[in-house]
């Protein structure tokens, strides 16, 4: 359950590498009670080579300063597996209004095969030097660092450290690279409206302030870049996994006070995965709480309620979700 947190917790996570079984419960213990009461923590120890970071900000950065009709070249639109450029005012959640932001968005890449599912298949890259040589460096340590995360929430969970690796085969799991503009003289517009995520957590890296998180008295606590450290924080799948022990914290980025690049990775399971709360979670003081759905079904669904160009095309007959995503 969510409480009146006043700052995110910071854990160092290097035990989860121990080969002491012990030493890795003992961090598990500390990200369950943050994923319980906060749903979000800081994470220090991961290991991974801060060039790689520096790189894909490097390529982030010389992408997002090219004019629009460049970055147009790669419109998200083109895609066959949803990657891409994200101009300002493509992405709207129901009933939000227009992020201040503009994004390059990846997901895991298969060069050479066929869209077997959406959001699977060969990313579409700029023509860029370097920039995909940088990004796909940053994905695959950012998704071993995802990896180890899954293990240490299941020792959180008591459940077997593998618990979720038969359903990680070849997930969907999207790399945003977010481009947060600074204009003192544009109108006040939050870079990001309140939201939880959806899929299992997210693993952020951001450059300047402005993300903050909601704590169960409704108040919004500040969550800026830390040095060395990433961001985690429970997304809606877990919560349901778990029948709402895991807590999806609402959270938004405020209009920025300087300009701010942020580079969440939602790490979530394979399309097919079906996602109900686990019956060990429920229980006569727990009912479950949420319904049956299917990851990829479902966190497709959700991008196609957001996204223009789907949008265009569902009211053009040409794409249709399934009737329970």
């Amino acid at each position: 359950m969510n409480v009146d947190f006043d700052s995110i917790p910071v854990i160092d996570i290097a035990g989860l590498s121990s080969a002491d079984v012990a030493v890795r419960r003992a961090v598990a213990d500390q990200m369950g009670a943050a994923a319980r009461e906060v749903g979000f923590l800081y994470v220090s120890g991961h290991g991974l080579d801060e060039r790689l970071f520096e790189n894909v900000l490097a390529a982030a950065k010389a992408f997002f300063a090219q004019p629009m009709d460049a970055k147009m070249a790669s419109y998200i639109g083109r895609s066959e597996n949803h990657s891409g450029y994200v101009p300002e005012g493509e992405e709207v959640f129901p009933g939000g209004t227009i992020d201040r932001k503009e994004a390059y968005d990846l997901n895991l890449d298969l060069p050479g095969a066929a869209a077997e599912a959406p959001m699977l298949g060969a990313n579409l890259w700029p023509a860029q030097p370097g920039f995909r040589e940088a990004a796909s460096a940053y994905y695959a340590a950012v998704s071993e660092l995802a990896q180890r995360l899954f293990r240490g929430f299941a020792l959180a969970l008591d459940l077997p450290e593998d618990h979720f690796e038969p359903h990680r085969q070849r997930p969907p799991s999207q790399l945003r690279m977010i481009h947060y503009p600074y204009d003192p003289a544009a109108e006040d517009r939050e870079g990001i409206g309140a939201h939880t995520d959806y899929e299992f957590f997210t693993v952020l890296r951001g450059t300047a302030p402005g993300l903050e998180v909601r704590n169960g008295a409704g108040q919004w606590i500040d969550a800026p870049p830390r040095p060395g450290c990433y961001v985690i924080n429970i997304g809606d799948m877990l919560e349901a996994w778990t029948n709402g022990v895991f807590t999806a914290t609402s959270h938004r980025v405020r209009k920025v006070a300087e300009e701010r690049y942020s580079f969440p990775f939602f790490a979530t399971c394979d399309f097919d995965t079906v996602v109900e709360p686990d019956p060990r979670f429920i229980s006569a003081e727990r009912p479950a709480q949420y319904g049956r759905l299917v990851s990829g079904e479902h966190l497709f669904a959700q991008t196609a309620r957001t996204f223009a160009y789907l949008k265009a095309r569902r009211a053009q007959g040409q794409l249709v979700l399934p009737e329970d995503a």
